[in-house]
Order: structure tokens, then C-alpha cells, then sequence
């Protein structure tokens, strides 16, 4: 017995069950949960239902029972209340720490989710506690629970008796439903940092009497995930592999990592455009062990390390970043621009699912990252244009506006700044289809352009030719909307045949005008000789807010082009 008794004694605790919090300064990362339960406590103002909510292994199990060993604390003497600050020696605090007290119940929902297990709960919450000073049911997981099981809990959790509190916890907030939240406070438990697990890992390494590398404890902090338990449970495994000091090589070959430097190497070989470099590089670290989703998700990480340190210059010297990836952000950032990390960004995104569905991921990232460099080579848009214009030899010489190139617009010169609202009078159809398109006739207007030939039109009256498509609602629709915009009764003469120009086929023709026009301009013509087989597609207008005041914008001055303005 005495053996058995010094065996168990010796057996070894994980450090996440070891060192989990017991009180609430003990607790990382949670302040805006401390500080609400603080003043709770302080002016008695206690909530009968607690829900928290958190990614795994952020502490919400952990906070739970924080939380039942501050309402049940009795202090040393026996005789406190409540405290933020739980003496963790009087019985109720021993009791509950080791998951033996009488009062304060954990239920599984994962394993207990019908409405026999609620049923349970509830014959027992008419009893007062005990022992404790507040009967607590922590019920973990509690998305999992049914919907009967659900229904059944409700009204006990609206209006409980004094003595019972109710502690939820959740993976899954989404999947609780509305009616349970709206009776809990809620408190979403953030991921932890980097920082605080790294300083976190350091102080457990000091009690343990061990050391590390201090790139070390940065991997197993950042491959956490904001998970104390997970990054724990790494540090359990660093340990375990190592010889009295955790070493930087060892963490990369246990969360099977590539040579970090190896991956900022490969990354600026991408950026210059060397593909051989980037298929050697690739190969050499394919060799050594490296994942190829985790080669492309290291640099997807790079590509965004690198873009906020150009946008936010002093995230480059944070504590989260290691000291070869501050080197690396400092030499590389002023070297790349924001355009084409974007454009790599996006390549690497794709990438991923390409990875997923590749039958030799290999190969498969390694056509990617050729792509990549290919690419990454190639100039902006900006650039081609400067190289165009040196080429054609166009300077700003060339004159600032050319002729007026009309564009098809509803209303055919009708200035943009009027109210359609405010015309009672239409002299033309474009201007009857303007208003139409601003009162939201999608169906009105899409027939008299392409169903309708007007040979007349004017004040109260219409002559048209109308093709068969075209049925009886349309004609009252018509005469609807005219009589409204006008306050009068229009007169509407129709025959049916063959079609003249209709306004569609009139509009397509100011269309291919204006960019026979556009495409006759100098820069344009030597763009498009510059890339042989293109084409102008659509043209914007765009207003001179240099020569024009909003307020005096005209329609000829949203036709003016020149060069600055394609």
C-alpha cells in the first residue's frame, strides 16, 4: 500500500492540468470578463445564467469553476462572501477545485444531451445547496444538448430559484439557441496572443526548472492558435523530445515546420522572379520533410507579414514577430509593393484549394509557385502604361481634350443634376424612358427600347410601331405612367409590322461609335497595338473636377476625353 501510495503520488500531472488558473488573476487574456464579474460581485448584482463562449482550450471550463469558487468562498475564517479573490483553503474552494463538492454540478452535454438528463437537473434545483452558499450546474458543451431538451430548461432558467446559477460553455454559439441566450449574460472568451503565451510558456518552463530557446517558445505560441490547452499540450511534446533545453530545430521537427529561413529564402526568390531558384528551393525543402500545404500556408503568412508592415510600419517591431521575421520585414518591405503582394496573395488563396484536390501536391505547388514567379515579374498596369507611352513616343504634349465624343445616355443632353421627379413635360422618349428607369420600370423601359419603334413623339401624344411580342398590359402600363408623370391623358396611336430602328439598336450604334472614336485617340491606338487582340469593351464618363464644380457639372462636360482620361 505504501508503494502503491508513492506511485501515485509520482504520477505525472500534463502541464495543462497542472498549472490551470485557480483564480481570476491567474487568468490570461479575459480582462473585460474579470473586470464585469468584479463589479458584479462588488455591488451584488449576480446573474442568475452564465453562458461562455471561446474557441477550445481558451479557459472556459476553467472560468466556470473560477467562477463557482468566487460565489462559494469562505474565506479562511469561514466567514466571507463572494470575492474576486478566492482564498483556494477554506472547504468549499478545496472541494471545488478537485470536482468533489456536492453543490456545484458539471454535466457533459456532449454525453448527456436528452430530456431525461435536464429532467434530472431540474428535480434538484428546488433544494437548497448543501454545504455551498449557491447551488452552480456547469454544463459544458452545451450546443450539444436537444431541442427537447432545450425546451425543458427554459423556464427553470428564466426564473430560477434564488440559490441556483446556471454556467454554460460553448464552442459553438450559433448552434445555442436565441432563447437560451436572451436568458444568459454572455461572455466571449478571446483567443490569447502570441505575447501573453509565450511569457505564459516561459514562467511554467522557469517552475519546471527548464530552459528554451526563445524562437522556440515563439512556434509553439504562435502554432497554438490562441489555445492555452493546445499550446501546452506542445509543450508537453518540446519536452518530452528534448534533453533539459527545448531547441529551436527540435519544435520545427515536431510541428513539422520548414527551416523558417529556408521559406523567407524561397519567398524572396518568388518576388525576383528566378523560377529555377524557386522549383530548387522547393525540392530541397520537399526532401528535408516539409509539408507542401504548409510551404504555401508559411508563405501566405510571409506575403501578409510583409503588407502590414508596409501599411502599419511599426507592427514591424511588436513582440509578436521573431527577430528573423522583423530582419526579414525590414529588408524586404521597402522592396515590394502593396499591388503585387495582393496579386500573390490572391494566387496563393487559389493555390490552396488546388493543393487540396491535386492528386501529387508536389507538383502541384510547384506549378504554383512558377505561376507566382512568372507573374510576380510582370509589370503593373501602371508601368505598361508609362512603357506604352515612351514607346509611341506620347508625351503630356499631347492636347488635353479632343472633340466631344457623345455617349448614349437617356435623356440625349438632358443635364444630369435635374430631378427626373420634377419633369411634368417630356418633349422627347429618352426623356419619358429617364424617368421611367428612376421610378424603376425595368419592364416599361426594356420594351420601348427593344419592342417599340416610335416614328412621333410629343406633349400628349405618341405614334408607334409596335411588334408582336408586345401585349395589351403594356399599352395600359404606358398609358398609366404617362398620365401620373404628366397629369394628363395621353393619346397613344400603335400598328403593328415590321419594326424600324428601335432605341437598343440606336444606342449600340453611339456605342461602337464612341469607341471607334476612343480608339482612334493616340495613347489608346497604341495600347492596342502594344497588345495585339484586344478590344475597348465599355466606356465610363468621368467629370473634370478641376475645371468643374459639382454643382455646375454639365452633360458635355462628361463627355470631354483626353488622355489622362483612359
Amino acid at each position: 500500500m505504501a508503494e502503491e501510495a508513492k506511485n501515485n503520488q509520482e504520477q505525472y500531472v500534463v502541464l495543462a492540468r497542472k498549472y490551470r488558473p485557480q483564480n481570476f488573476d491567474e487568468l490570461l487574456g479575459q480582462d473585460a470578463l474579470v473586470r464585469t464579474l468584479t463589479n458584479a460581485i462588488n455591488n451584488n448584482r449576480l446573474h442568475h445564467a452564465y453562458i461562455l463562449t471561446g474557441i477550445r482550450g481558451v479557459g472556459k471550463t476553467t472560468t466556470a469553476r473560477i467562477i463557482a469558487r468566487a460565489l462559494n468562498c469562505t474565506g479562511k475564517d469561514g466567514n466571507g462572501g463572494p470575492t474576486i479573490h478566492p482564498c483556494g483553503e477554506c472547504e468549499n474552494c478545496k472541494a471545488i477545485a478537485a470536482s468533489r463538492h456536492i453543490d456545484v454540478l458539471e454535466l457533459d452535454a456532449a454525453s448527456r444531451t436528452g430530456v431525461d438528463d435536464i429532467r434530472e437537473i431540474l428535480d434538484g434545483v428546488r433544494y437548497k445547496p448543501t454545504n455551498a452558499r449557491y447551488k452552480i450546474y456547469i454544463i459544458d458543451e452545451v450546443h450539444m444538448l436537444s431541442k427537447n431538451a432545450f425546451n425543458a430548461l427554459l423556464k427553470t432558467l428564466e426564473e430560477p430559484p434564488s440559490h441556483v446559477i446556471f454556467i454554460f460553455a460553448t464552442t459553438e454559439i450559433r448552434k445555442v439557441p436565441i432563447t437560451v441566450l436572451s436568458r444568459c449574460q454572455r461572455f466571449d472568451l478571446q483567443r490569447l496572443t502570441i505575447e501573453d503565451l509565450s511569457k505564459h510558456f516561459k514562467n511554467i518552463l522557469q517552475k519546471e526548472g527548464l530552459e528554451a530557446d526563445d524562437e522556440a517558445i515563439h512556434m509553439i505560441a504562435k502554432a497554438a492558435d490562441g489555445s492555452c490547452r493546445d499550446g501546452l499540450s506542445l509543450l508537453d511534446q518540446a519536452i518530452s523530445l528534448s534533453d533539459g533545453k527545448i531547441q529551436t530545430e527540435t519544435v520545427k521537427n515536431m510541428i513539422g515546420l520548414a527551416d523558417r529561413s529556408q521559406t523567407f529564402s524561397l519567398f524572396e526568390s518568388l518576388m525576383a522572379g528566378k523560377t529555377d531558384e524557386v522549383v530548387n528551393k522547393l525540392s530541397e525543402q520537399y526532401k528535408n520533410g516539409a509539408n507542401p500545404t504548409t510551404v504555401l500556408q508559411d508563405l501566405i503568412n510571409i506575403t501578409h507579414m510583409l503588407a502590414k508592415a508596409k501599411i502599419v510600419p511599426s507592427s514591424v517591431d511588436s513582440d509578436s514577430l521573431a527577430e528573423s521575421e522583423k530582419d526579414f520585414c525590414k529588408k524586404q518591405a521597402p522592396n515590394v509593393s502593396i499591388a503585387v503582394l495582393s496579386k500573390i496573395w490572391q494566387m496563393m488563396i487559389k493555390g490552396l484549394s488546388e493543393l487540396a484536390i491535386a492528386p501529387v501536391q508536389i507538383d502541384a505547388l510547384e506549378m504554383i509557385l512558377i505561376r507566382i514567379a512568372y507573374s510576380a515579374s510582370l509589370p503593373t498596369p501602371f508601368e505598361l502604361l508609362n512603357d506604352v507611352k515612351k514607346k509611341s513616343k506620347i508625351t503630356q504634349a499631347v492636347p488635353q481634350q479632343t472633340a466631344a465624343v457623345p455617349l448614349p445616355v437617356a435623356g440625349n443632353g438632358v443635364q444630369e443634376k435635374e430631378s427626373v421627379s420634377s419633369k411634368t413635360v417630356f418633349t422627347k422618349v429618352e426623356e419619358f424612358i429617364q424617368y421611367l428607369e428612376s421610378t424603376r420600370k425595368p419592364l416599361l423601359v426594356y420594351a420601348l427600347k427593344n419592342d417599340v419603334s416610335v416614328t412621333s413623339f410629343a406633349p400628349g401624344e405618341i405614334q408607334m410601331t409596335i411588334s408582336d411580342k408586345v401585349n395589351n398590359d403594356f399599352l395600359l402600363n404606358l398609358q398609366k405612367e404617362l398620365s401620373e408623370a404628366t397629369g394628363e391623358k395621353w393619346k397613344i396611336e400603335t400598328k403593328r409590322g415590321p419594326l424600324g430602328e428601335t432605341i437598343a439598336q440606336h444606342e449600340q450604334a453611339l456605342d461602337n461609335a464612341n469607341k471607334k472614336n476612343v480608339s482612334d485617340l493616340p495613347l489608346v491606338k497604341a495600347i492596342l497595338e502594344e497588345f495585339k487582340g484586344s478590344k475597348i469593351e465599355t466606356l465610363t464618363r468621368k467629370i473634370n473636377q478641376d475645371n468643374v464644380d459639382d454643382s455646375e457639372a454639365s452633360f458635355e462636360d462628361a463627355e470631354t476625353y483626353n488622355d489622362e482620361d483612359i
